[in-house]
């Protein structure tokens, strides 16, 4: 569930979402309400419709081992397309941010290793705002280095109270305010949740406030000789993104999103129908099999790790997750990651910026996805030999869909 934050320096956002936070719908039939606090509530059964969004084959492509370090990545932490079409990308290995044209040819670079002006210890995460200026996150400490397209270095902004670790969701908004996430508390009996807090920070990284707090994952006690904490199989996360003019919340274990705007005010809720969510001992049996399955079949001998993954004694879900992942679009529209049962493919869910369903799209096959837009979608895949690309595919939407969305790419 969402319970809102203590803290009440956004009186009035927090007020429209607690309110909204303990309504519940009356019925799944399509439609579109208003409730008491003037909260959009937008509800649909996307699964009684066969409305497809597709994906085609590659219209961009960087990577791999060529023989030319400006194309080779070593663990590339941030995508993000620009206005005329050419890609940034924040590799980690490098610590630096690379520009790439529309057609794949390497133009600049920017950012370094180190702590000076500029530079990173490691860049993990970015974000383009209106005037292709890019938001590059760093590791550890969490702060952004800002630099302009053409790679000059404008500022660094530090959130406060200070990051230790980096934002575990979240994105920064057109305006510059950013929306920052961490985790604290939780127990070690498989029933406490950790809290996850969704903080605001102006565009000099001032705390505004604790937007919300949400139950995180539970977690057992250390076990085994390397006192690895497992959680339970297929438990629930919270999926935070932001971009654009749109913060987007899901707690992962209700089929409901929650889209703020970017004063932070519940604008409107999500919900949908995803009944058929019970786990099963044969759900169970699969994950088991495929997960020695993918370490060689391992049935004697095996590692402590693997035998504390596949236990018996490691608590189980009652239900699947209903997200397994949040992507606000670049265009205003949401995409949902719904959480895959053992042996399924589960695909995503698209809702329009007013909530409506757009259109189911299926997954492309070993595709992380960074960024979507009105008509591409741009991710990361490795081979065989675990080689990263980045990659942007054409995306086909239903033919009545509305034009353009709520933003732009």
């Amino acid at each position: 569930m969402i319970r809102t934050s203590s803290r009440l320096l956004l009186a009035t956002a927090l007020g429209v979402l607690a309110s909204a936070c303990g309504r519940e719908d009356a019925g799944f039939a399509r439609s579109s309400v208003i409730d008491s606090a003037e909260v959009a509530i937008a509800t649909s059964d996307p699964f009684s419709r066969d409305r497809r969004c597709t994906v085609g084959e590659p219209m961009f492509e960087v990577g791999g081992v060529v023989g030319d370090v400006r194309y080779e990545f070593d663990l590339v932490r941030g995508v993000a397309r620009l206005s005329d079409g050419s890609v940034a990308v924040a590799d980690r290995g490098t610590a630096s941010v690379r520009i790439f044209s529309p057609a794949g040819e390497y133009l600049r670079s920017m950012g370094r290793e180190g702590e000076g002006p500029g530079e990173f210890r490691s860049p993990h995460l970015m974000w383009a705002l209106p005037g292709d200026t890019l938001w590059v996150g760093n590791l550890r400490p969490w702060y952004f280095n800002i630099f302009t397209a053409a790679g000059e270095f404008v500022r660094r902004v530090r959130p406060t109270p200070a990051y230790a670790n980096p934002s575990r969701g979240g994105g920064v908004l057109s305006n510059g305010y950013s929306v920052n996430v961490r985790r604290e508390g939780g127990g070690d009996d498989y029933r406490t949740p950790q809290d996850v807090l969704v903080d605001a920070h102006t565009p000099d990284g001032d705390l505004v406030g604790t937007l919300m707090t949400l139950e995180g994952r539970r977690y057992g006690p250390p076990s085994g000789p390397i006192n690895l904490v497992l959680d339970p199989l297929f438990e629930a996360d919270a999926s935070i993104d932001a971009t654009g003019a749109t913060v987007g919340v899901a707690n992962g274990r209700d089929p409901e999103v929650r889209l703020l705007d970017a004063e932070f005010r519940l604008r409107r809720i999500i919900r949908w129908t995803d009944e058929d969510r019970g786990v099963s001992a044969t759900h169970v049996r699969a994950w088991r099999e495929d997960y020695l399955d993918g370490r060689g079949g391992q049935r004697e001998g095996r590692s402590p790790v693997t035998d504390l993954m596949v236990s018996e004694d490691r608590p189980v879900a009652d239900r699947f997750p209903a997200v397994s992942r949040l992507v606000a679009g670049r265009d205003g529209r949401i995409w949902v990651a719904r959480y895959p049962k053992p042996r399924e493919s589960a695909g995503w869910l698209v809702f329009e910026p007013d909530g409506d369903f757009l259109c189911h799209a299926e997954p492309v096959p070993g595709l992380y996805v960074w960024e979507v837009g009105s008509d591409y979608i741009l991710g990361t895949r490795e081979d065989e030999l675990g080689v990263e690309s980045v990659v942007m595919f054409p995306l086909q939407l239903p033919a009545d869909a509305a034009a353009g969305g709520a933003g732009g790419n």
